[in-house]
């Protein structure tokens, strides 16, 4: 019996882990399955698509659940529509627009270790977090390993479309480093899933409004099986369940872990985007990538262990 018992706590403790390690690959496997309805649609429309039907399935979601949650005021559903409209209207805007620019390999790695970056830094501006000499050098060499990578694409001479994809790529980490603060001071003590439910959905109607004057160029009976089945995929896998997964991992596992998982990030998106798409990069974009991804590491977390929270935490929506 103790045996089963050590068994079953074992397990138990491993199940946080394993939903972010999924959370982890669905949102590296974004990029490139992204990029694919990018291919055959306007980029406007590939995100109303996405978000479309990701917003619909949090929101049944959300009312298969209603019993385990509390329901949102006024107050906090128009705070959540306004955090909505930056992390999911403004982000994807720049996010879709970046892949019909540039590989999916650049936004794989631009996008998930640039945004903590400059939300560490955005937070020690504000004087809401202690700017410490860790988290100062490693904001300094994050940004030193942006700038390699950034040589890197200019030096390869495969013309300005790459490079202007990648700066648009930096907007959208700007834009999902503006909704994780804003997610935060927001949306503190309101319920996580009908809070991105509502934001999600609120988010969609904006892509919905940029996609109407450019779906009539879209040869609908054209679109291919893949095309479709990537569009339902991300729909289902890196929206509903990434972030179904993530709420439950980071419900036993402490920030600063969950934070470092995140930078594994890159590590999935470049592997699908290598095998899936053929894509690649110069060796100085690799050492810029190395660069950034350290310091961003050492930026955010610092010197904190790996630990698991001592008691459940309410968590807040992302």
């Amino acid at each position: 019996m103790t045996g089963d018992a050590s068994r079953t706590a074992e397990s138990s403790s491993v199940v946080p882990y394993l939903n972010l390690l999924v959370t982890m690959v669905m949102f590296g496997s974004a990029f490139a399955s992204s990029k694919v309805a990018v291919g055959e649609m306007p980029h406007e429309v590939a995100a109303v698509l996405r978000f479309g039907g990701g917003g619909l399935l949090l929101v049944v979601l959300a009312v298969l659940l209603r019993g385990r949650s509390r329901p949102l005021g006024r107050a906090v559903a128009l705070r959540a529509g306004l955090v909505g409209l930056i992390g999911v209207l403004a982000y994807n805007a720049f996010f879709f627009w970046g892949l019909s620019l540039a590989p999916s390999l650049d936004g794989s790695i631009i996008v998930p270790v640039l945004s903590p970056i400059l939300t560490t830094a955005a937070l020690i501006l504000m004087g809401r977090e202690r700017a410490s000499w860790e988290r100062i050098t490693g904001l300094a060499v994050g940004m030193a390993g942006a700038l390699v990578f950034f040589l890197g694409v200019a030096g390869e001479g495969a013309g300005s479309t790459r490079f202007i994809g990648d700066l648009v790529f930096v907007a959208g980490a700007g834009c999902w480093a503006a909704y994780s603060i804003l997610s935060k001071s927001f949306l503190a003590g309101a319920d996580p899933l009908r809070a991105t439910a509502w934001g999600t959905g609120v988010g969609a109607l904006g892509l919905l409004v940029l996609a109407v004057p450019v779906a009539g160029e879209v040869s609908w009976p054209s679109v291919s099986g893949p095309a479709w089945a990537n569009l339902v995929f991300l729909a289902i896998g890196p929206t509903a369940i990434a972030y179904l997964f993530y709420y439950r991992g980071l419900r036993s596992v402490s920030p600063s872990t969950a934070t470092i998982m995140m930078f594994t990030v890159p590590i999935f998106g470049s592997v699908f985007s290598t095998v899936f798409l053929g894509e690649s990069f110069t060796g100085v974009q690799f050492l810029g990538t190395v660069i950034m991804l350290g310091g961003a590491l050492f930026a955010v977390v610092g010197r904190k262990p790996f630990r698991r929270r001592s008691a459940p935490e309410p968590a807040l929506a992302e």
